[in-house]
């Protein structure tokens, strides 16, 4: 149950990035006047001919791509690393730095069907997609230049995605992002001060608590962290330490396929949209890493009324107004079967 002083002005930290949030929940019934966008709804065509992404389309770069059945992994036509990229020239001042930086910008289309998101494909489907994931990450990990890798999803034209066709994005970059750097320190701070690791016991609390779940399966769950910043934020959890995609087994992809369908499903349902995000995997080999992925969903009241960081957000610190605990019961609360019927 969640306490008294929950409904007060407070903040909480955020052992994963060492850092805090603002929680005023006394907010939410302030009258909103501000922007309201459009709802997001799904693609109407399975095959669109302009699409840059749909097969046996060519893409804006000239090629084309073939007709493919199921997933399709390329280089990105414009990408914004290069594997041959440069080192800068020295500026001869200590406040101007500048540092090469080679990489792979890799898309992964997940599904030849334009009008599909992860939210209405089967779990067979994203189970093939995981399996795409798991191999883009061994080829790319193997780059020499390779110290991170990571996979990330822009859902939705709200998020800045392009294009409507079903796709990820894979980057591999020669330094670790400025993120799961953040992670990796106090992942490797948790383990060295109290012998464990920070995510495993996450994972038991939020089990023993049970009150930020949304939805669960044998190898993973999906909650709402304690510390959420976006309205409906949500961490998927491996259950056992697992560090990276290529130590899963059979069961645990599939396990993941089911536990993102189950999460993005009631994204779509709780608003009745195509549920905008930006998702992405936190993954590596050093023994302090537990496998989890991040969704940032950035609506707030209904399809089009969005969270904006600005203001106190830009210059102070981040601040939400409904509670995680409330977030993550409305997730839990709303049916686990797609709004628009299920394609199983």
């Amino acid at each position: 149950m969640t306490s008294q002083c929950n409904a007060f002005p407070h903040r909480r930290y955020n052992p994963l990035r060492g850092d805090w949030v603002l929680v005023s929940p006394h907010r939410t019934q302030r009258p909103w006047q501000g922007e309201t966008g459009k709802t997001e709804t799904a693609a109407p065509v399975h095959y669109d001919p302009k699409c840059y992404l749909c097969p046996g389309n060519e893409r804006a770069g000239g090629h084309r791509n073939p007709q493919y059945a199921s997933v399709f992994a390329f280089d990105n036509d414009y990408a914004a690393l290069l594997p041959d990229a440069p080192a800068p020239a020295g500026t001869g001042s200590p406040l101007l730095r500048a540092e090469q930086e080679r990489g792979r910008c890799r898309v992964l289309c997940f599904h030849p069907d334009h009008s599909l998101t992860l939210a209405r494909m089967t779990v067979p489907e994203i189970e093939t997609v995981v399996e795409a994931w798991t191999a883009q990450y061994v080829e790319l990990s193997a780059q020499p230049f390779t110290q991170h890798v990571q996979i990330f999803e822009n859902r939705g034209a709200m998020m800045g995605a392009s294009n409507p066709h079903p796709h990820c994005q894979i980057w591999a970059t020669e330094h670790v992002p400025d993120e799961p750097a953040a992670e990796r320190v106090n992942l490797k701070l948790w383990r060295e001060t109290h012998g464990r690791g920070l995510l495993a016991d996450y994972v038991a609390l939020e089990v023993q608590q049970e009150e930020r779940i949304v939805c669960q399966n044998g190898e993973f769950l999906a909650v709402v962290p304690y510390w959420a910043v976006w309205p409906f934020e949500t961490l998927v959890l491996a259950r056992q330490p697992l560090r990276e995609l290529p130590e899963f087994s059979a069961v645990q992809r599939r396990a993941l396929a089911d536990i993102l369908s189950q999460l993005t499903i009631r994204y779509d349902n709780l608003f009745e949209t195509s549920f905008p995000y930006t998702m992405g995997f936190h993954q590596g080999p050093g023994l302090e890493q537990h496998f989890h992925a991040h969704f940032y969903p950035p609506l707030l009241r209904s399809a089009t009324v969005k969270k904006f960081m600005v203001g106190f957000e830009m210059l102070g610190m981040p601040q939400r107004d409904i509670l995680p605990e409330d977030a993550a019961a409305r997730l839990r609360e709303v049916s686990a079967t797609h709004h628009l019927g299920s394609r199983a």
